[in-house]
């Protein structure tokens, strides 16, 4: 295998409620259930390659509990290399809150915690990387000094400023994005996709149930997605992700890593949680062959 990939962002525990409904101002429902799982796109990611047999190293800021609950273990179990953490003493670790009705509306709280203080640390130059969502000053600063960028902007994408989504793009190789993204880099940047595809070697755009699309090359891929039963959708984009990376990273064409990419994420989906379900190699190899034929190796 080759020299690890980096993946920086968050790692975070998520707080999984169900509720009867989810509550208007000044209302109070009961919470039927709840689970305490591990995740943060970041960390979803690493965990997920090191489970696909690849080499990955976390970059991010954790805190006090990251040892405490379990997740620090979890990660050294499946190999993830954590010597590239931030430990913040005196701080919790970042978390999300989710409340999930019966009819699956759902309502979000994200406590940055430990993450809050990237801006203040020291910005690693690295070989090959991935920006998962993350603090914007600490994501621009890795982008400029860092030799190959991958970057998702993801759910962070709010909390940008133009200036250093520019100095990110500027910097990127391969670009994931979901259309939602797309517009609103547009929106912040002035730039089309045509622009991205011009100034970005590969650009990556998932559409939820339509798949993905490949744009590389002057070629356009569509990558089907992989039908399974989807219990939650969470982290169907993080598994993809993954999957992606380490084929690219490997030499892979970009329509398998495409279709990598889309196997991994399909098993994301079979369960609650980001990390609950991540195949082995040879696991998403079989599911693999079963829809796309042969892996090439």
């Amino acid at each position: 295998m080759s020299s690890p990939i980096d993946v920086v962002g968050h790692a975070a525990l998520d707080y999984l409620f169900e509720v009867e409904h989810i509550a208007s101002p000044n209302e109070s429902y009961p919470i039927t259930s709840y689970e305490v799982l591990f995740g943060g796109g970041a960390a979803n990611i690493a965990a997920a390659m090191a489970q696909l047999g690849g080499k990955s190293r976390l970059v991010a800021a954790v805190g006090d509990d990251f040892s405490t609950s379990g997740y620090e273990k979890h990660l050294n179990s499946l190999g993830v290399d954590l010597s590239l953490l931030y430990h913040i003493e005196g701080e919790e670790s970042t978390k999300a809150f989710v409340y999930t009705d019966p009819n699956h509306n759902q309502s979000s709280y994200f406590y940055w915690g430990s993450s809050s203080k990237l801006p203040d640390m020291e910005a690693p130059a690295l070989d090959f990387v991935h920006l998962a969502p993350s603090e914007a000053s600490f994501s621009a600063r890795v982008a400029q000094k860092s030799k190959f960028v991958s970057f998702d902007p993801g759910q962070d994408l709010v909390t940008y400023s133009k200036e250093h989504l520019v100095t990110i793009l500027d910097n990127t190789d391969l670009l994931f994005a979901n259309i939602h993204e797309v517009k609103r880099v547009k929106e912040m940047t002035g730039k089309s996709l045509n622009d991205l595809k011009k100034s970005i070697s590969t650009v990556v755009v998932t559409c939820d149930s339509s798949g993905s699309k490949i744009y590389s090359k002057n070629e356009k891929i569509d990558i089907p997605i992989v039908a399974v039963k989807a219990v939650d959708p969470t982290g169907a984009g993080d598994g993809y992700r993954a999957g992606f990376l380490l084929a690219f990273r490997e030499g892979f064409p970009v329509e398998v890593c495409g279709k990598i990419g889309a196997t991994v994420a399909s098993f994301e989906v079979e369960c609650v949680g980001c990390q609950t379900n991540l195949p082995s190699w040879n696991d998403m190899k079989k599911r693999y062959e079963e829809n796309f034929g042969v892996l090439p190796l």
